[in-house]
């Protein structure tokens, strides 16, 4: 039935010109040659495509049946494949480009992974030739395309190992390579339009021998965005291998092709790379920069530029370390700022690889007044209080403590003010403090004295070191770490600095620290203890009916402990009792030392 209703269409088509077939012909063509296809029907399909007066219907109406012929050849086993595969052909030789780029854009639109790269693997050759059919529509046309693909290939899980990546358990490699071949024909256009153009207008000494027209520049700017699509997606989410173990990473070589095809268009990387730093040109048109280049995407190409040194050659050897770690806290501000731990990790690599190339006490205090050189050290420390994965939080400690190393001495005065205003976070302020001590324990050595961490400039920091938050109320379970190092710090200076002395002047500012810090300190303890030995009483005086159940509510810092058994609260109160009995044995050492003061 279908293959009689397919050859009276085709039969009453042929004598009437194109623009005279109805709606009416355009279904039943469709519906009755997907049928023909469906049931079996292949031979006698090919014979009317191939009919040569059926030429003129088939290149109207032929595109209708790529979605059975697709289905076919995909399912490589089907033994009508050779029967579909040369009717697909010859639709492709006969049909208008336009309608095949629409058709095969549609079988490209698929859920399964699997079946989008073996989708993307058939039609990308296809749709190739279909565009480069395509005059002065190809711009417009390829952009749509290359769209679609990405969006396909983002459907695609990411390989996360280097078996996974070597065996391509997810096609996503199969998938990248079959991309640079889909567009190397275009890019190849671009290069030597380009060539062509500089060589034209060389010749003639000026800038008339521009190219004309605009197809060439759409042509480029659709590449451009590819490229700025692929940096983000798949090349921001997977992470390179060292060339050393895996030197024939699919992915790694798709990540060249991508610098490559940026270079082939004209874009140098520096200035990608660069370009938070430099103005941008007044141009019409210049606000939709953001749309051209991505700050995610010029984010990725910093990172395998710097960290995996794809194309690092093309950078010139006047761009300074500093001045390149200038430009790429622009970046790690943006990789750090997300959620998502594939981009915390690339923050905190291309921070480590920017600051590594820096001399120690190379970095100048102005440029803390660059915004990002104190947002980055803010997200370091959300890094290391919320990551979940452990190496990520150990990763951040070790960029910061570089990151401090590489400040010259002003520098890491101000950083430290400025961290102890802002970071909120025990940990991350007895690490300060800890750094502080490490600066004075310098400027009190012969020969190494400085003016920022001894005498006058050091007191205001010191009185931000010996504080209290919340005064005598403060959590002192919270603030742990802070209070340790703080007390730590105190009694280091106590000892090492000499009265007679007082380089630091840690003497005269003492009585001022015994008012604000000290006393507020006992009262503190004094509160704590007694509030947890209560806790521990009612504890003691319950825990026969507890039946090892939860008896009472305990807090420990600003959080209240889990459920737990009876002696496992003991066992927290009394670790709470032995922490205040920590910080008593100091202030104990702190009151011997300046009692000794005394009588000197």
């Amino acid at each position: 039935m279908a293959l009689e209703q397919l050859s009276e269409v085709v039969q009453r088509c042929q004598a009437l010109p194109d623009d005279r077939y109805t709606p009416e012909d355009h279904d039943v063509f469709t519906i009755s040659g997907r049928s023909c296809i469906e049931e079996g029907n292949t031979a006698q399909v090919l014979s009317i495509v191939l009919g040569e007066k059926n030429q003129q219907v088939v290149r109207c109406m032929g595109w209708n049946l790529l979605p059975p012929l697709t289905r076919v050849m995909l399912n490589k086993d089907d033994k009508r494949l050779s029967q579909c595969v040369a009717i697909f052909n010859h639709l492709l030789e006969t049909c208008q480009p336009k309608e095949l780029l629409i058709g095969l854009l549609e079988q490209l639109e698929q859920d399964d992974p699997d079946t989008i790269a073996e989708s993307l693997h058939l039609l990308l050759k296809p749709l190739q030739k279909v565009l480069l059919c395509l005059g002065s529509r190809k711009p417009s046309s390829l952009g749509m395309a290359l769209s679609s693909v990405l969006d396909q290939v983002a459907k695609l899980p990411l390989p996360h190992t280097k078996e996974q990546e070597e065996d391509d358990v997810f096609f996503l490699c199969r998938c990248c390579a079959d991309l640079t071949d889909f567009v190397r024909p275009f890019v190849d256009e671009v290069r030597e339009n380009l060539l062509a153009g500089k060589a034209e207008s060389e010749s003639k000494g000026s800038r008339a021998g521009k190219r004309d027209g605009e197809t060439e520049d759409e042509l480029q700017t659709e590449l451009l965005k590819f490229c700025m699509k692929a940096l983000s997606f798949p090349l921001l989410g997977v992470h390179l291998k060292d060339p050393d173990t895996f030197p024939d990473s699919p992915l790694r070589t798709f990540a060249t092709e991508i610098l490559n095809t940026l270079g082939a268009l004209g874009e140098a990387l520096p200035a990608l790379v660069s370009q938070p730093l430099m103005k941008r040109k007044q141009l019409p048109g210049f606000l939709e920069e953001e749309v051209c280049y991505p700050k995610e995407s010029l984010a990725s190409l910093a990172h395998l530029v710097f960290v995996h040194h794809l194309a690092a050659d093309t950078f010139p050897s006047v761009f300074s370390p500093v001045f390149c770690l200038r430009f790429n806290m622009e970046h790690v501000f943006l990789l750090l700022s997300s959620t998502e731990e594939s981009k915390l990790q690339k923050g905190l690599e291309l921070y480590e690889k920017s600051l590594v190339r820096v001399e120690d006490g190379g970095l100048p205090a102005d440029l803390l007044e660059i915004k990002t050189f104190l947002t980055v050290p803010q997200n370091l420390v959300k890094v290391m209080a919320t990551c979940p994965r452990h190496d990520l939080r150990t990763k951040g400690l070790k960029v910061l403590k570089l990151s401090i190393d590489k400040f010259d001495t002003e520098a890491k005065y101000r950083f430290f003010q400025y961290m102890l205003k802002t970071s909120n976070h025990s940990g991350v302020e007895g690490y300060i403090i800890q750094n502080i001590k490490t600066q004075i324990s310098i400027a009190l050595q012969p020969g190494k004295s400085n003016i920022w961490f001894e005498g006058v400039q050091l007191l205001p920091l010191l009185r931000k070191v010996f504080s209290l938050p919340d005064g005598p109320e403060t959590d002192l379970l919270q603030y742990l770490d802070r209070m340790m190092e703080s007390l730590n710090l105190l009694r280091f200076l106590l000892i090492r600095d000499k009265v007679t002395e007082n380089q630091t002047g840690i003497w005269t500012e003492l009585y001022k620290i015994e008012d604000t810090f000290l006393k507020p300190l006992r009262v503190g303890l004094n509160m704590s203890r007694a509030h947890y030995e209560k806790e521990l009483q009612n504890m003691r005086e319950t825990k026969n009916k507890a039946k090892e159940k939860p008896v009472v509510s305990v807090s420990v810092g600003d959080e209240t402990l889990p459920d737990m058994t009876t002696e496992s609260q003991v066992q927290a109160l009394h670790s709470a009792l032995h922490t205040f009995d920590m910080m008593e044995s100091v202030l104990v050492r702190i009151v011997e030392l300046t009692e000794a003061k005394e009588h000197l």
